[in-house]
């Protein structure tokens, strides 16, 4: 009886069905869903500037940290759009935003929200809409302060 068991359990975990069900759900990834309550600031410098386009970069400290690159770009009188690219340790974020910009003297300001629809290593599943967007650009130099707030998922 026990070599009748022992071979019947040979057959079975020679590559039938039962192995490859097993394989297959043994392959299957498990992602523990975490949020974070992302509040970052960044003191950005210019890198180059194209047309409307300022390209910035610089460190952001707060939840994250890490090397931050804003590609701002004036549409209008009133809006900017950007693309924006964080690497914290282990990883990067990358998102897009709107923002309404107003210029008042030697400085501009820009407030409005931000997605995240993308990340990679530690944040490989991260999102997020409704991010809280704003920030300021002197105009002598296009130098930019940004600020980043509000919940990401990962």
């Amino acid at each position: 009886m026990l070599a009748t068991l022992a071979a019947s359990v040979g057959v079975l975990l020679g590559g039938g069905p039962l192995v490859a069900g097993v394989a297959r759900a043994g392959a299957a990834r498990a992602y523990a869903a975490r949020t974070i309550s992302l509040n970052e600031s960044g003191r950005l410098h210019l890198t180059s500037k194209h047309g409307f386009t300022l390209n910035e970069a610089g460190s952001a400290s707060g939840t994250i940290g890490g090397t931050i690159y804003l590609h701002l770009n004036v549409v209008a009188i009133n809006r900017v759009t950007a693309e924006v690219n964080i690497y914290p340790h282990g990883g990067s974020l990358s998102g897009n935003a709107k923002a309404s910009y107003r210029v008042a003297g030697a400085t501009a300001s820009f407030s409005g929200s931000m997605s995240v629809s993308r990340g990679t290593g530690s944040y490989d599943h991260a999102h997020a809409s409704g991010l809280s967007f704003t920030g300021t650009v002197q105009r002598s130099n296009d130098a930019v302060t940004v600020h980043l707030s509000g919940e990401l998922s990962s």
